[in-house]
């Protein structure tokens, strides 16, 4: 076919590129119209204009390795937008649903493969394999519907690890078998290759994850690079060890998972990539296999492609429903994980090449799995797409506090501070995305005379300028930064006078850790903050990126827990735990934890935490100088004077984790609760 001035199939990459971006865009666009998924749009139109279709373009090269890249890429991003602890806690349900999942399509489709469409008993086991597997084509719309933490979607993508290691197992050993290598040897040789492969992953990626973000502080873009590193050359371990490269995608993602932050930047750059051009190339090339024409080639391929049909709906959905019965798992729930693991690609389509190059299979078996991807290609996101808008409804909400005021949280800087980044990183974990605000940054020029001159206004250019520098850390994040320049006399009324205006909640302060002879606790600047402001003050040493966080230790004075403003303060813990996933190991000084317990049962989002009692305070000493890592973050909560939960040893606190830790610590100051009008904190001297 061809047209004036173009060959068809269009050979040309750039117009390749662009023809597919085009697709991309218009797609989804096109079919929100009729209220149906995005990704469905791209597969139908790889369909239509693939080599089976107008044949604009052809299933080349690019495609395949693009394609590739995408199935491996979405793998990924699974495993690193997986809630961990969710993943781990509900471990043994997703090794039962992975293994329904496997089993009852496995064991139905070996005896229709023998009994019912007269295949050998190798290539029966590997006809049940090709629908035993499934794809997570749907994941896509699981993670813009807000979802992925669900419950029942987290044993599904967790399942998917274990049903599709076990489908290409099957491929593995029926196809040793035809030709004639399994042996001791075989098991031998797969064994250790898997066994290696799951331990060094699962052991190596996060200690050297840990070491990349802790000693390397280079542009932005090389912890992109260093993180697509980890997943291609885990992908191509997988390989080596005998299965697909998926497998070692999906558990590269897991390794990461602690170590990028759901909120930060980097995983908003994953994301951007993987959703705009990666992932539609697969969905697109999945599409470009299709040809529906097939169906009419002869009565074989149309029974062959019925029976798959038949088969993977209905053993999925059985799948599904066994597994939402033994935990008790709602109509939503159980729609949402057929829908999920019914669709059918990259592991389906490996299969039945290779059985077809082996000479398992012919060429009607190949053409009715392709018509059986296209069926489900559209069936599965629909149902996702249906079920998890319901699912959104029913799934459990966090809890809030009853706060009178949305949580805002302020950043003051000073007009050379060389660790801002780490700040806005800080308050990136600390914010709660769902209260929809944005994070503020104010910096306060000093004028001696209060009036207007020269250096004052060179000042606040330089002071601007910087500011919106830090405004594109927040737009790397998706979070608005409003930035804020005041001129005073007094640097710490302009910080405190600014979080009035702007209703701030949380200040995340910046502190050197060096002593200073004007100070009484951190300086003439802070320690006025601390006492002529309400709101919860975090006093921040943060030098190293706190993704790479081991462990939070967080210290608190006796009867700190009787402090009103103490939620406040754990709720910050806790969403710092959440963004970091590492566990948090609570001391209480001289102080029974049943009480502290109670807060940390209340606040969400909840993470691990372990209570233990320092008998005083030379043990909690004993405990920072000898067993905390530098790896790991020390919070010390602390109070203000003449507030409840205030020692006089929290005066040289700071000053003492300062020589006790090389790593990261915060110091924190729990709001003053119902203590009259704020301005009486604005009385300054």
């Amino acid at each position: 076919m061809t047209v004036p001035g173009l060959s068809l199939p269009v050979d040309d990459p750039i117009l390749i590129f662009g023809i597919a971006t085009f697709v991309f865009l218009s797609a989804p666009l096109l079919l929100q119209r009729y209220r149906l998924p995005g990704i469905v749009g791209i597969i139908l139109v790889g369909t239509a204009i693939g080599p089976n279709g107008l044949e604009i373009l052809e299933r080349g090269e690019t495609i395949v390795l693009l394609g590739e890249v995408g199935i491996v890429y979405l793998m990924f991003v699974a495993g690193l937008e997986i809630d961990l602890r969710q993943f781990i806690e509900y471990r043994e349900r997703s090794v039962v649903f992975g293994l329904l999942s496997f089993v009852v399509p496995q064991a139905v489709g070996t005896v229709v493969g023998y009994w019912v469409l007269g295949l050998s008993l190798g290539a029966a086991a590997l006809f049940a394999a090709i629908f035993a597997s499934h794809t997570l084509l749907a994941y896509p719309i699981v993670n813009r519907l807000g979802i992925a933490k669900a419950e029942s979607v987290t044993v599904t993508i967790g399942g998917t690890i274990v049903t599709d290691t076990l489908a290409l197992l099957v491929l593995a050993v029926v196809v040793a078998a035809e030709v004639g290598e399994l042996g001791p040897l075989f098991w031998l040789e797969l064994s250790v290759g898997l066994s290696l492969f799951f331990v060094g992953v699962w052991v190596l990626v996060p200690y050297v994850g840990r070491w990349f973000f802790r000693t390397v502080h280079q542009e932005s873009y090389f912890e992109f690079l260093f993180v697509m590193t980890i997943l291609f050359v885990s992908a191509y371990l997988a390989e080596l060890a005998g299965v697909e490269p998926i497998i070692g995608a999906f558990l590269a993602g897991l390794a990461l998972n602690r170590l990028i932050p759901e909120r930060g930047p980097l995983m908003n750059r994953i994301e951007f990539v993987g959703n705009a051009l990666f992932i539609p190339f697969f969905l697109l090339s999945v599409g470009m296999l299709v040809d529906v024409r097939v169906v009419a080639t002869g009565l074989e391929t149309a029974t062959i492609a019925a029976a798959f049909l038949v088969l993977v709906v209905t053993t999925k959905y059985l799948a599904a429903w066994a597994t939402a019965k033994l935990y008790e798992y709602s109509h939503e729930d159980v729609m949402t994980m057929f829908g999920l693991s019914v669709g059918q690609a990259a592991a389906a389509l490996a299969i039945v090449l290779i059985g077809f190059e082996v000479g398992l299979f012919g060429e009607a078996m190949l053409n009715a799995v392709v018509v059986m991807i296209l069926v489900v290609s559209v069936l599965s996101p629909t149902v996702v797409d249906r079920y998890g808008r319901k699912l959104v409804r029913v799934v459990d909400r966090p809890t809030t506090d009853a706060r009178e005021t949305p949580q805002r949280i302020m950043v003051p800087f000073s007009r050379d501070s060389r660790y801002s980044d780490r700040l806005l990183e800080l308050a990136l974990l600390v914010r709660d995305p769902a209260e929809g605000q944005p994070i503020y940054t104010v910096t306060v020029a000093r004028s001696e005379s209060g009036v207007e001159s020269i250096e004052t206004e060179a000042a606040i250019a330089d002071i601007e300028e910087s500011l919106a520098e830090r405004g594109e850390y927040g737009a790397g994040a998706e979070v608005p930064v409003e930035r804020r320049t005041r001129v005073g006399h007094n640097v710490a009324s302009g910080i405190v006078n600014a979080a009035l205006e702007n209703r701030i909640t949380t200040l995340i302060i910046g502190w050197d850790g060096a002593p200073s002879r004007r100070q009484r606790t951190f300086g003439d600047v802070i320690d006025r903050v601390l006492v002529h402001s309400r709101k919860l003050v975090l006093v921040s040493h943060v030098r190293e990126s706190l993704a790479a966080t081991g462990e939070i230790v967080v210290a608190f004075p006796p009867g700190i827990a009787r402090n009103d403003g103490i939620y406040g303060v754990v709720h910050a813990i806790e969403q710092i735990g959440a963004q970091t996933g590492a566990p948090v190991r609570a001391i209480v000084v001289e102080d029974d934890p049943e009480q502290l317990e109670a807060v940390f049962e209340q606040a969400d989002p909840a993470v691990p935490v372990t209570f233990e009692r320092a008998a005083d305070w030379s043990v909690l000493f004993e405990v920072l100088d000898e067993v905390v890592a530098d790896s790991d973050l020390v919070i010390a909560v602390s109070a203000r004077r003449k507030t409840i939960g205030w020692h006089p040893e929290l005066e040289a606190l700071p000053n003492r984790i300062s020589r006790s830790t090389g790593g990261n610590f915060i110091v924190a100051y729990p709001a003053v609760v119902d203590h009259g009008d704020d301005r009486q904190f604005l009385q300054f001297e």
